[in-house]
């Protein structure tokens, strides 16, 4: 053991197993626990230089680093975590450290360092899903739909083992395509999982959610305040809508008016226009199959009472096409009838958009998410 680690670096180390040269790599992942200075990671990012900043939300910034072996590290400077002990920290940040899953961002460490609380992850050669849908990288057209579909399936193997198989189970609480990463291979890896026990008690929950997840947030999550499995699944079910039409969770029309993705999706699934529904930029280059399962799994995931959606243990193998008869069961749903009620134009929903259908000739201009 390190003679300079302090006593929670030690206790860290010696939990996750670290210590005494355990391989704790991930599948697929080279990643190990450890404990970093803070002098390592002003080293790695540059001092936290704005030109090393690949993110930031409302927890925190996000630095590109380099580490003395020449591996490549993503540096989460966090703003607004619990005011605890290092020890403290220590302990809840161990709890991330042993929840491993392929399709997880790895965990690489964290820093507790006076008031700093920074939390090291793997970096993801090709961003965030968010970037390729509707940043910087969406002129590029590098998302095929094989790719998508991947996307899809990888995410919510992630959300599966979290929900069901992690030790202990944990809701994300924070589902959206800027926490989907992709690795060199496109291969999904969700982030930002558990950070919700780093909030400060009393912290307004509202600032946090309110302009970083706008369109993503389950009805019940906007009105209590409290992330369940099934506002996970909620969230999950934008982004699959996402992915289908390369739109964003908001869309805006004109000036004033404003449309959830799924208000608009919702229409024309239940008339079977699902070529309408597809993203131009796969130019009709995709499985019609496949994106007809995406978006009626995706519309299922939205319902808007948590209790018809379906649990991760379902959409897993909805997705993959493993259960025709839940799928064929799904599309018979009476959420999908044609002559089944539409909200009425112009209602107001939770999200801040509006609950109405634009006309197939009309412009949508995209909207900051």
């Amino acid at each position: 053991m390190h003679p300079k680690l302090s006593r929670a670096a030690r206790r860290f180390l010696c939990c996750s197993g670290a210590a005494s040269g355990e391989d704790l790599s991930d599948e697929g992942s080279g990643s190990l626990r450890w404990v970093f200075s803070l002098r390592e990671l002003r080293s790695a990012t540059n001092s936290f230089n704005y030109d090393n900043k690949i993110g930031e939300g409302p927890l925190g910034s996000v630095y590109w680093g380099q580490v003395w072996d020449g591996s490549q590290i993503a540096v989460k400077r966090l703003n607004n975590a619990k005011n605890g002990t290092e020890v403290e920290f220590a302990s809840e940040v161990e709890i991330l450290g042993r929840i491993r899953h392929k399709n997880l961002l790895s965990f690489r460490g964290y820093c507790a360092d006076g008031p700093e609380r920074i939390l090291v992850y793997d970096y993801m050669a090709n961003s965030s899903l968010y970037a390729h849908l509707h940043g910087p990288l969406s002129a590029e057209c590098l998302l095929d739909w094989r790719r998508r579909a991947s996307i899809a399936i990888g995410a919510a193997r992630a959300l599966l083992y979290l929900h069901h198989s992690a030790t202990p189970q944990t809701i994300h609480g924070s589902i959206k395509a800027t926490n989907v990463l992709l690795d060199s291979d496109f291969q999904a890896h969700v982030g930002d999982f558990g950070l919700i026990k780093l909030i400060p008690d009393g912290m307004d929950h509202e600032k946090i959610t309110s302009e970083n997840q706008r369109g993503y947030l389950a009805p019940e999550y906007i009105m209590f305040g409290k992330p369940t499995a099934g506002c996970d699944v909620y969230s999950f079910g934008i982004i699959l809508l996402e992915l289908a039409s390369g739109k964003r969770p908001i869309e805006k029309s004109g000036s004033v008016k404003t449309y959830g993705i799924r208000n608009w999706v919702l229409p024309l699934a239940k008339g079977g226009r699902y070529d309408e529904i597809a993203d131009s930029k796969l130019s009709d280059k995709f499985s019609e199959h496949e994106l007809k399962r995406m978006v009626l799994v995706g519309l299922a995931c939205t319902h808007s009472e948590p209790e018809k959606r379906p649990t991760m243990l379902e959409v897993v193998p909805l997705l993959k096409g493993e259960s025709k008869e839940t799928l064929l069961k799904l599309e018979r749903d009476e959420l999908f009838r044609p002559d089944s009620t539409v909200s009425s134009q112009g209602t107001s929903t939770p999200d801040g958009s509006a609950d109405s259908v634009p006309r197939k000739d009309q412009e949508l201009e995209l909207a900051g998410a």
